[in-house]
């Protein structure tokens, strides 16, 4: 894809706010999967690893290098162990809202300052980059919809997708079969990377279901 230097959660989410629209009102999707992806990315750079289904830092120094994975690093240190499914959620609005903010200082999102009402001040964002995110939409599509071998892809854009997937965030009627073709893809050269893109994926769907319920 097009936007390697980007984190796989700021990729999710500017599919994410292309998704939504160019609003800056919270949805119940935008949070989940964009904590989902930092920890992906967070186990892809070898700072997190699985131990008995809990998410686990490798050790208490190391640091990845970026704003936004390094402050969900510190968050997993200072808090009692999780599994990979309570990280999806827990408190993953400040996750979402750092990649917004980095995001807005890379340019790829520009935020307005607004008053409601005439009177209370609020800031909304719009997409600003808008060809490079239709780029990055048509590509993960086309990884989704199986034209592509999946021996193909990288490992990133194959958890990209999976994650995309999970999210609902392309309207594609993804078989499961692709879909768990790109997760294992997602892990291929990393040990225990399959179960863990799997293990968030599954909260992330679990979430739209919950949200989509009356």
């Amino acid at each position: 894809m097009s936007n390697g230097p980007l984190t796989l959660s700021a990729r999710l989410c500017l599919l994410a706010w292309d998704a939504a629209g160019p609003a800056a009102g919270a949805t119940a999707q935008r949070p989940a999967p964009v904590r989902a992806a930092a920890l992906v990315e967070l186990a892809r750079r070898g700072l997190l690893t699985d131990e008995d289904g809990i998410a686990t830092p490798v050790d208490l120094d190391t640091s990845a290098g970026d704003a936004v994975l390094d402050g969900l690093l510190e968050l997993v240190r200072e808090s009692r162990p999780h599994p990979w499914r309570t990280w999806v959620t827990l408190r993953a609005r400040v996750t979402f809202d750092a990649v917004r903010e980095q995001l807005v200082a890379d340019g790829f999102l520009r935020a307005e300052k607004r008053r409601v009402l005439g009177v209370f001040p609020t800031v909304e964002y719009a997409l600003e980059r808008t060809a490079v995110v239709k780029a990055l939409r048509e590509e993960t599509r086309q990884i989704l919809r199986g034209t592509l071998p999946v021996a193909g892809i990288s490992e990133r854009d194959a958890a990209l997708a999976a994650l995309a997937a999970a999210a609902g965030l392309l309207d594609e009627n993804t078989p499961d079969r692709r879909v768990e073709q790109l997760t294992e893809r997602a892990g291929a050269s990393m040990p225990g990377l399959a179960s863990i893109v799997r293990e968030v994926s599954t909260a992330v769907t679990a979430g739209r279901a919950v949200a989509a319920s009356p």
